[in-house]
């Protein structure tokens, strides 16, 4: 299985996904700082393994701090908190994983504990996140495989995968899932520009897994459904509403479009930690603007005439009466969502 990302004593090793699928690299990220430029520049991206890696984040920069005391090791896990919070506002993920932290950071010092006995703490409790979303992935893929056919191709946007993952993936894991449980399933993945998270990283896992994968452009998705060459769509998330309107990589609202127009179903699978019950709807997600280099340039060619504006949001909103069923480690829901995603939750 890839390791995504794991804790070392030296600092959290994390493979740099904006290298593959030509290079394979494992740097060590030895301080918060460092992990939270991590999250930032997209080294490790997909919302449960940023998750794992604000965790590892938090956990790492309270084991490192100069406090002398209580009162200043708590102002340090603030700062540190924050700076991590400021790296991606998209994956609520992150915010969980924070905020887990806080609740054992707090208990912990309302128990009067040491510097050490708190970081060694929090160290475990960062663990626990990463193993806790690797079987949350594989209960998911066994509540999601039931959903696909028996045999047919599936297409998928983005990379939802062990790399978007602590490890067997959520989008991914319920087709490593049912190919398990002997289906023969061949998978389309879009090239999800502009930072190809199809091409390069969900067509390198599934090759390394030897699951059949053709990759296509993204604007190939709608003619390949009129030919009937696709028999259902599975993406990730990175945050989900409490009405179902799921926010996911740019790219994923005119897929469930065209599936929707050509009776195609559309799944969605995250792990109980992207529903975010706090926010009425799609509307209130706040949606990520990146660098805009990342569209004019591919492998650091121009492709874009210089002075020509672009715009770069990473997410877009997908509104749920698209959405199928939403498949998560407890279980699946299916409209209406505002009843069957409280009941998970």
């Amino acid at each position: 299985m890839i390791k995504t990302i794991e804790w070392t004593d030296e600092g959290v090793r994390m493979i740099d996904q904006r290298k593959l699928p030509t290079v394979e690299e494992y740097p060590v990220f030895s301080t918060y700082m460092d992990v939270a430029e991590a999250i930032r520049s997209m080294v490790v991206r997909g919302a449960p393994a940023i998750g794992v890696a604000a965790a590892m984040g938090v956990a790492l920069g309270v084991r490192d701090s100069k406090a002398r005391t209580t009162a200043d090791l708590k102002r340090d896990f603030d700062h540190i908190s924050n700076v991590i919070s400021a790296t991606r506002p998209t994956a609520v993920n992150l915010f969980w994983a924070v905020e887990r932290m806080k609740r054992v950071f707090d208990r912990m010092v309302t128990e009067k504990a040491d510097h050490k006995t708190i970081a060694t703490r929090l160290i475990e409790e960062a663990i626990a996140i990463l193993n806790e979303d690797i079987e949350n992935n594989k209960r998911m893929g066994q509540f999601g495989q039931a959903l696909l056919p028996d045999s047919g191709t599936i297409l998928t946007h983005c990379n939802a995968g062990a790399l978007a993952t602590a490890g067997y993936g959520t989008a991914l894991g319920v087709i490593r899932a049912a190919i398990e449980n002997g289906k023969r399933l061949h998978v389309i993945a879009d090239e999800t520009r502009p930072f190809l998270q199809g091409a390069r990283l969900t067509a390198w896992e599934l090759w390394k897994d030897d699951i059949d994968v053709r990759v296509i452009a993204d604007n190939m998705a709608g003619s390949f459904m009129r030919l009937g060459l696709i028999d259902a769509v599975i993406v990730g998330a990175d945050r989900i509403a409490a009405n179902g309107d799921v926010a996911n990589k740019i790219g994923t609202y005119p897929v469930a479009v065209l599936a929707r127009q050509h009776d195609i179903p559309f799944y969605v699978a995250a792990p109980i930690s992207t529903l975010d019950m706090k926010i009425p709807d799609g509307s209130h997600i706040p949606i990520e603007q990146r660098d805009p280099l990342e569209v004019t340039h591919i492998g650091g060619v121009r492709m874009v005439p210089e002075g020509v504006n672009v715009f770069n949001p990473a997410f877009d909103v997908t509104p749920n009466h698209l959405v199928t069923a939403i498949i998560t480690e407890l279980g699946v829901a299916r409209p209406p969502y505002l009843e069957s995603l409280r009941c998970l939750s």
